[in-house]
């Protein structure tokens, strides 16, 4: 293979130091657009706005220079794979922030009063509901946790109530839970004028 094209400087930044550029601009953008994303689906309003001009104005750039020379291939596939890349890091960084509340519904096979006393006993909000099952009657137990804290739960369903069908789903607002002034689990993330106060 010939690497001529690689001698001189404007030709390597041509053709391997702006494709690379490029690259990680476009995984910047659609990591920050994933999270903006999730933020606006969250409603912190504040934080959105503020991560959609650093989105846009990355992405400004790298489709500019794209412009400037549509006939470099190169140009087109560090574009694309910074896209997916900056896709996936940006679901994994959510993942890690762990951003928040989610809505729990447990439907024990057997006998859910251990569970529900583990989980009383480490401050879980739970309510509980007598519903009819396709094999008889059954308990349901339902509970809003903050997403850092589904592991957690998901070790204790399988610890105490093992085969339990349980789902999860996305909850937007929470306005109150139970009475404990010092649940660590209903408490607030620290990020200023997220949250608005209960009078």
């Amino acid at each position: 293979m010939d690497f001529g094209f690689l001698t001189g400087d404007s030709a390597i930044f041509t053709w391997v130091i702006l494709p690379i550029l490029i690259f990680l601009s476009r995984i910047a953008d659609q990591s920050i657009g994933t999270l903006r994303l999730i933020f606006v689906s969250k409603g912190y309003k504040y934080i959105a706005p503020v991560l959609g001009f650093f989105e846009v104005i990355i992405w400004l750039i790298a489709v500019t220079q794209i412009f400037k020379q549509l006939d470099n291939f190169f140009y087109y596939i560090a574009y694309g794979a910074g896209f997916a890349a900056g896709n996936f890091l940006g679901m994994v960084l959510e993942e890690r922030i762990s951003l928040g509340s989610v809505v729990v519904r447990i439907i024990p096979k057997k006998d859910t009063s251990e569970l529900v006393k583990v989980m009383r006993s480490k401050n879980y909000g739970i309510t509980l509901m007598n519903a009819e099952g396709s094999r008889g009657p059954v308990q349901i137990v339902f509970t809003i946790i903050p997403r850092k804290l589904i592991k957690e739960l998901e070790g204790l369903i399988n610890q105490y109530n093992p085969n339990a069908f349980y789902s999860i789903e996305e909850v937007k607002n929470v306005s109150h839970g139970i009475s404990q002034p010092n649940n660590p689990i209903l408490r607030k993330p620290k990020m200023p004028q997220l949250w608005r106060r209960s009078k």
